[in-house]
């Protein structure tokens, strides 16, 4: 298996489905060891003696730009910064590189953006979503090698809010100024990560004036379970409040059973393994997809449970998930309707000698091992995604903005998915935590509205979690101050312009509710 295969946020989605980790919400919260009284710790907590740079990160850097949208011209300012992480002594120990774009204008909000791996830098949802500025990427029929040209984003938010792309350490540019052993301590955990991270949001606010700004965080993956963390952390710790959250294609929770014993796995994926299906038919829509989701959680849950008790139950699934998901009956008999992500991946298009994609199982690449008994390589998506974001985001900070450095810009990391704290009591990435501080941070402000946005077909956090996470959340006061909504396509949705400029309108009607 690929290294990238085996680190980072990949690595956590591939032991979720494969222990059974059964999302009630697509996250990963309460792993994280809480200190008494249920602080996290800081980046305070460890001093440690910052060694020199061997390429000092270069003053910020502004330059003035625009795009075209439904016939208007949007001027905007982009700069690209750094902001110092401090350690309790007030030495720097680590410098965060931000993107940000703002408007004229007043009372405009903020809303500050975070990717995923852990290991990822926030260039997926600036160039791919909402940044002013859009890269293709992620889609069927791309190459890693297709010119990596910047255009106009139709998609953008930047006309209703202004936009903070944060790299945490060790993504993009943000590099950490001590030793490998002390950004263990104070960077790569899931609680280190979320309080360094609060204070980065909070300086930036402070810095440039919009403490009194409408703020709202946005994030994608592992991003997705900072979101809620990190909604929480400011509220309680730092004293910051957020008017609203965007969790885009999360996880929120990797408390499970052993998937032996419980349906939950496969009833989180058999959802989107059906949409990709009907996607290819040309027939996926809500209407579609709404009988799929209540016999995944009637029948299908059901019979799962039975198991041999009931000598019929086995047949029902086979039948009725082969007639789902259109696939070799013989395959979905001998997995007796447990469909285990990369074994459907691999199946779905063996004649073709391709692999289907975790994030998006209509997006295939050739396999160069058709005949191993395991997959060999890497995901389709992961492979051709690398060059076109480093490639436009690199020539735009040094070219375009005039940000010039000789460090290397890691737009996915190995090294931080290497050094990540995965201990735990609950595993990987930290439980129920994320989950768990969703439900807080609503119940404290009862103004904090939710979005929550997947991909149909996305294997690597199925909607189907966030779905069962919600559904078990009280409903306190408006019912629809947290939504889960579904587009077209897998992980990476918004590389579809049309599932992009859904999730842009979802998004324009919460933040108009403030």
């Amino acid at each position: 298996m690929a290294q990238r295969q085996v680190n980072g946020w990949y690595a956590y989605c591939m032991k979720f489905n494969r222990v059974a980790l059964a999302v009630a919400l697509c996250a990963v919260p309460s792993l994280f060891a809480q200190r008494p009284g249920g602080a996290a710790p800081s980046a305070a907590a460890a001093p440690a003696e910052a060694a020199p740079m061997a390429n000092p990160l270069p003053a910020d850097a502004h330059v003035d730009q625009s795009i075209h949208m439904d016939g208007k011209e949007l001027k905007y300012t982009a700069t690209v910064g750094t902001l110092p992480v401090k350690n309790e002594e007030g030495k720097v120990v680590g410098e965060v590189v931000f993107t940000s774009y703002i408007m004229e204008g007043a009372n405009r909000p903020v809303t500050f953006a975070f990717n995923g791996g852990p290991g990822a830098a926030s260039v997926y949802l600036n160039l791919g979503a909402i940044g002013p500025k859009r890269v293709d990427f992620g889609a069927e029929g791309q190459s890693p090698s297709d010119p990596a040209t910047m255009k106009d984003n139709p998609g953008t938010w930047l006309d209703f809010t202004d936009l903070v792309f944060i790299d945490p350490i060790g993504t993009g540019f943000s590099t950490s100024l001590v030793n490998e052993a002390e950004s263990k301590k104070l960077f790569y955990g899931p609680d280190q990560d979320i309080a360094y991270l609060s204070k980065i949001v909070y300086d930036w606010l402070v810095k440039n004036g919009r403490l009194q700004s409408r703020k709202y965080l946005a994030g994608e993956s592992y991003g997705g379970y900072r979101g809620p963390r990190l909604t929480s952390y400011l509220q309680s710790q730092i004293g910051v409040a957020m008017n609203g959250l965007v969790l885009v294609s999360p996880a929120l929770n990797s408390t499970a059973g052993d998937r032996d014993l419980s349906p939950v796995p496969w009833m989180l994926t058999l959802p989107s393994i059906v949409a990709a299906n009907y996607e290819r038919q040309g027939k996926l829509s809500d209407a579609t997809m709404a009988p799929v989701l209540d016999y995944v959680r009637g029948e299908y849950a059901s019979d799962l449970l039975k198991g041999n008790s009931d000598p019929q139950a086995t047949a029902r699934i086979v039948k009725k998930v082969t007639e789902l998901t259109g696939l070799d009956p013989k395959f979905v008999k001998e997995s007796g309707g447990r469909l285990e992500t990369q074994s459907f991946l691999r199946e779905e298009f063996r004649e073709t000698g391709k692999l289907g994609s975790r994030y998006d199982p209509n997006v295939t690449a050739y396999d160069p091992y058709p005949y191993n008994p395991t997959q060999q390589t890497n995901d389709p998506i992961l492979l051709s995604i690398i060059a076109p974001t480093t490639t436009a985001m690199v020539d735009w900070v040094t070219k375009t903005v005039g940000w010039k450095t000789d460090a290397r810009y890691n737009a996915l990391s190995d090294e931080v998915g290497r050094l990540w704290d995965r201990g735990g009591r609950n595993g990987a990435f930290g439980g129920a935590a994320s989950a768990n501080d969703l439900r807080v941070a609503v119940a404290t402000d009862p103004k904090l509205r939710v979005v929550i946005a997947h991909g149909w077909a996305d294997l690597s956090c199925p909607f189907m979690g966030s779905i069962l996470t919600v559904s078990q959340m009280p409903i306190m006061g408006d019912p629809t101050r947290v939504q889960v909504h579904e587009y077209p396509g897998g992980h990476m949705y918004y590389a579809r312009l049309g599932s992009s400029l859904a999730l842009r309108k979802d998004v324009m009607e919460m933040v108009s509710k403030h």
